[in-house]
């Protein structure tokens, strides 16, 4: 069994619920405000610690009072502080959320530090690929980065897979290095101009990521599941059943485990299955981390169907 390594952003959350999210120009009141940490990398990092996995993340963490307190916080739960490269230059990110009542999120997010994590930060730190067996990034953070990282794994030998959120143009160089991409919807329908609203058009696009050159596509297609494309196999996932607060982080919850059960050997139909029950449970509590679930509560409902 080998451990995860993610690449990404480290935020904290501010984050506004209301009874419904505002138009242009329209203020809501009466919400309730909490703090709370997040940014993807971080997420899915400790996403993927939660799910039993060995993780270590690799991010840029400002010296303001929020990045002293990410910091702290990252470490005191699990990670590695050797990954977590401190910033003298820029303030730690941020990232306003506004959910409404059906859990429904807008999210707005200032990068900070995170826009200068850089390929040399990278090469600094590549000796935490050392015992693993998978990689993990995001879009958080600068393209470059994140395919310097994705080369070095390469390299290394680790199975690679590339969250592509949010959603941005990618530089055809990077879809080769990819043993798997995650896109949502949304995110497959940019990449790829496929209007993505069923499996039947999921697969469409997910055979156009594959002539780019990824190894294999999973693609997340929120209440009809997800659907897996690979040269030999077309597999269309179902969700699982339950009642939705808040879908902040849920695709996050999804790749970290999904990360974790790769690095230990179990097979991608299992892997995902454990992954789409992660990402369920996390929609059914409130926050980003707070949401992340436990890897028993995984296997429990992974059980149940």
């Amino acid at each position: 069994m080998g451990a995860v390594l993610v690449l990404g952003s480290a935020n904290t959350d501010l984050t506004v619920r209301a009874e419904r999210l505002p138009r242009p120009q329209e203020t809501v009141t009466n919400g309730e405000f909490s703090a709370t940490y997040g940014g993807k990398g971080a997420n899915q990092a400790l996403a993927a610690l939660r799910a039993g996995a060995q993780t270590r993340l690799v991010a840029r963490i400002g010296r303001d009072a929020f990045g002293e307190r990410l910091a702290e916080h990252l470490a005191d739960s699990g990670l590695p502080r050797k990954g977590l490269i401190r910033d003298d230059t820029a303030p730690a990110g941020v990232a306003l959320i506004g959910v409404d009542r059906e859990g429904t999120n807008q999210i707005l997010v200032a990068p900070g530090s995170n826009k200068n994590l850089s390929p040399q930060d990278l090469q600094q730190s590549k000796h935490l690929l050392g015992g693993c067996s998978v990689f993990l990034s995001q879009l958080e953070t600068p393209l470059e980065t994140v395919q310097s990282g994705l080369e070095a794994a390469r390299e290394a030998g680790v199975f690679t897979v590339l969250d592509p959120a949010p959603s941005r143009e990618l530089p055809e160089a990077i879809y080769p290095l990819l043993d798997l991409i995650t896109p949502n919807e949304r995110e497959a329908a940019d990449l790829t101009g496929v209007d993505v609203a069923s499996p039947e058009s999921a697969a469409k696009a997910g055979r156009l990521l594959l002539q780019r050159g990824c190894g294999a596509a999973l693609i997340t297609l929120g209440g009809q599941g997800a659907l897996f494309v690979s040269a030999d196999r077309e597999e269309l996932i179902p969700p699982y059943s339950v009642r939705a607060v808040d879908t902040v982080a849920a695709g996050d919850a999804f790749n970290g485990a999904l990360a974790a059960a790769l690095s230990e050997g179990t097979d991608l139909h299992a892997a995902i299955r454990f992954a789409a029950a992660a990402g369920a449970l996390s929609t059914t509590r409130s926050g980003a981390q707070d949401s992340l679930p436990a890897r028993e509560e995984i296997e429990a409902l992974a059980r149940s169907s």
